[in-house]
């Protein structure tokens, strides 16, 4: 192993692989070091996007949305199933071959382009210097002409409900629940709460959600966000706002929760309990007391928006650095560093940054809010769209939502676009690519879509815009 790299990455989760590759594509000599074992206690790549967070859980949330269409969806298609049946055993274990099949194929990867995987916990040094400690307490010393600190994040723990995942579980533990849980409780009604809140609820468990926010996914759209409540809530969702739970203990095989609420404090018993009340950065010990690398006042460390610190040659990227924790955000931005580092004059684009929850149906957005625009005094037009019109999506039995497009009322140009529907991910992303070259809704509304198809909701959307949408009434009439 030699002395030193052109590139050492700390990490080899979404952010930190694809900043290894492209480094090594570009002609660097690059190493990535991951503390992540196997069974075996071989490294394992992936980081916890690929073992335990985007990909595991989206593989059980298509296996129970299958399980669902099964019993309750297929007799509108004269389709009879009687009966269905989930053997959750299986379904991990297709989770896991899934996983195995896509860190294995880093792997591949990393041997393909040249890069160095390298196994153990890294800690930035002065001097461009990264400290190696392997799984036996071992320590190498290597020297880097440039780190990427691409380190990741952890689930956030809250005292009164001590995670022991067994009872009282993390979002790991959620994905390895080997019996569906009559009775499931989850603190946290944001994208992970609902994404694992879905799987279960999907495969039998009466889901309570308590959610300490009084308004319901903020972040998102409020119009998308109210639409989208009704429908978990029609799906069988019980999301309960303003819920602060108190304390969390395990009685007789079960977790009694306690907490407090407008109408005071109560009590629930659930048979597991999920924490899911968020990630935070995996920052600590990441660096030395003299590496010149700081961190802000929630644990991230400061970058400017090249992704560069205040280290010489040290760049962090990823969930460890501001703004959302989203894996394709960190693999641009890794993508952008080790760009830079080779002389290129990459750059990152942080408006169009789509982000997902992965229920169904999904809910995708990109670009600004209307409550957003609103509060900064921009002004704006808004188009929306709903499924129920669609021909493709009634075709499929699948039309609940809306597509909703803003666009700036001066020069017409995409601000947003929210997204709660069928395949709402995809479509998404239609408008990210339209904002990416700065167009209007108008190009979007003088684009032809192809029919039928649901991506002519997002058309529709942009026709209804300026109040031209052909398959809905228009609520003013434009020339």
């Amino acid at each position: 192993m030699p002395d030193k790299y052109d590139v050492v990455v700390i990490g080899a989760g979404p952010a930190g692989y694809v900043a290894a590759i492209r480094a090594a594509q570009l002609g660097l000599s690059t190493a990535c070091v991951e503390q992540w074992l196997d069974a075996k206690g071989k490294v394992r790549l992936g980081g916890t996007c690929l073992n335990v967070g985007c990909i595991p859980s989206k593989a059980l949330l298509d296996s129970s949305y299958k399980f669902a269409e099964a019993r309750d969806h297929l007799a509108v298609h004269g389709i009879t199933v009687k009966d269905p049946g989930i053997d959750v055993p299986a379904m991990l274990e297709r989770k896991d071959k899934i996983v195995d099949q896509l860190t294995g194929g880093i792997a591949g990867l990393f041997k393909h382009n040249g890069v160095t995987a390298i196994s153990g916990t890294g800690k930035v040094l002065s001097g461009a210097r990264v400290e190696v400690t392997d799984k036996d307490g071992k320590v190498q010393v290597i020297g880097a002409g440039n780190i990427i600190i691409a380190a990741g994040s952890v689930p956030v723990n809250i005292p009164p409900a001590p995670v022991d995942n067994k009872y009282i579980i993390d979002s790991t533990g959620a994905l390895e629940l080997t019996e569906v849980p009559r009775r499931l409780g989850v603190i946290g009604a944001g994208v992970i709460g609902l994404e694992l809140g879905s799987v279960w609820g999907r495969l039998g468990s009466e889901v309570v959600m308590l959610e300490a926010l009084d308004d319901f996914l903020p972040m998102m759209d409020a119009q998308v966000a109210k639409e989208a409540a009704r429908i978990y809530k029609q799906q069988g969702l019980d999301i309960r706002l303003g819920t602060r739970v108190t304390g969390a203990e395990v009685k007789d095989g079960a977790v009694v929760v306690t907490y407090s609420s407008a109408g005071g404090e109560k009590v629930e018993t659930f048979d597991r309990l999920i924490v899911a009340v968020g990630r935070k950065p995996r920052s600590q010990e990441l660096f030395a007391s003299d590496s010149g690398l700081t961190l802000d006042e929630r644990g991230y460390i400061f970058v400017n928006d090249y992704c560069e610190t205040e280290a010489p040659h040290v760049f962090a990227v990823g969930d460890v650095v501001r703004g959302p924790m989203l894996a394709h955000k960190g693999s641009e931005e890794g993508i952008m560093v080790a760009e830079r580092i080779a002389g290129k004059k990459a750059q990152m684009n942080y408006d169009c940054i789509p982000s997902v929850i992965y229920t169904h149906p999904e809910v995708a957005a990109v670009g600004r809010t209307e409550q957003d625009l609103k509060a900064d005094g921009v002004p704006y037009k808004a188009g929306v769209f709903p499924f129920a019109a669609s021909g493709r999506a009634l075709a499929s039995n699948d039309a609940q939502g809306l597509v909703k497009i803003l666009a700036h009322a001066e020069n017409d140009r995409i601000l947003g676009c929210h997204i709660v529907g069928p395949s709402a991910a995809d479509l998404v992303q239609q408008v990210v690519i339209a904002m990416e070259f700065g167009s209007s809704a108008e190009d979007l509304a003088l684009t032809v879509f192809g029919h039928p198809t649901l991506s002519e909701a997002v058309h529709e959307a942009a026709l209804a815009v300026d109040g031209h949408a052909i398959h809905i009434a228009n609520k003013k009439k434009r020339s």
